[in-house]
């Protein structure tokens, strides 16, 4: 069973990060993979790219990895590649080169499992216009679906979903060599290193442009 705070901190890798939904917790590596994967899908939504770059650019600044080749990849990697280009962190600036191609291999199919959580966990982002199976004619059927969709899924993802946290730590050792990962609250990224302001009427503005 997963505690509370287990709970929050699952609800906060998977959550929008913008202005109506501000982390609840001290944010870490894992909010950084997050933010990643949040340009990733907003690729086509110029807005949201540039509000989630400067998210990730002082969250990275704010957990001293400036000088690794996973920040430089946010300022140089197009939004909709980030975590097809994980995987090549071990090649870029990277002094111990020898075991690389494993790291590789290892970042791939861990980048690959956060994809398949983080989809699953914010699985009705997709529903914009209906919810599936809604189409179904029979009744028996469409209510059966409805039963796994609505109560079967979302009681046993809190306990599929604490793979995030295992998998964050893994990939943080992986990509930056950090065995225990530090933190840093919203209110000194925000004070010291430029991480949107969610209060602020601009920020929200900005972040909201784009939608429909």
């Amino acid at each position: 069973m997963t505690n509370r705070i287990e709970r929050t901190r699952i609800s906060q890798l998977t959550s929008s990060y913008g202005p109506d939904e501000p982390p609840r917790l001290p944010m870490d590596f894992g909010d950084y993979l997050s933010l990643l994967w949040r340009m990733d899908r907003h690729s086509e939504d110029a807005a949201r790219v540039k509000y989630y770059r400067r998210c990730a650019l002082a969250l990275g600044e704010g957990l001293g990895l400036k000088d690794r080749s996973i920040y430089r990849l946010v300022e140089l990697t197009q939004p909709g590649q980030l975590y097809q280009q994980l995987p090549n962190a071990p090649y870029r600036g990277a002094s111990r080169l020898v075991d690389a191609q494993d790291r590789k291999a290892a970042i791939s199919q861990l980048a690959q499992l956060r994809l398949d959580i983080l989809r699953i966990g914010t699985y009705h982002d997709q529903w914009p216009v209906s919810w599936p199976g809604s189409g179904i004619m029979d009744t028996e059927l469409r209510e059966r679906v409805f039963a796994v969709l609505f109560t079967a899924l979302q009681g046993q993802y809190e306990n599929f979903g604490r793979l995030l946290l295992v998998v964050d730590i893994v990939l943080s050792d992986l990509l930056v060599g950090i065995h225990q990962m530090g933190e840093v609250n919203l209110h000194d990224l925000i004070g010291e290193f430029g991480y949107p302001n969610f209060a602020d009427t601009k920020v929200r503005a900005a972040f909201y442009s784009g939608s429909p």
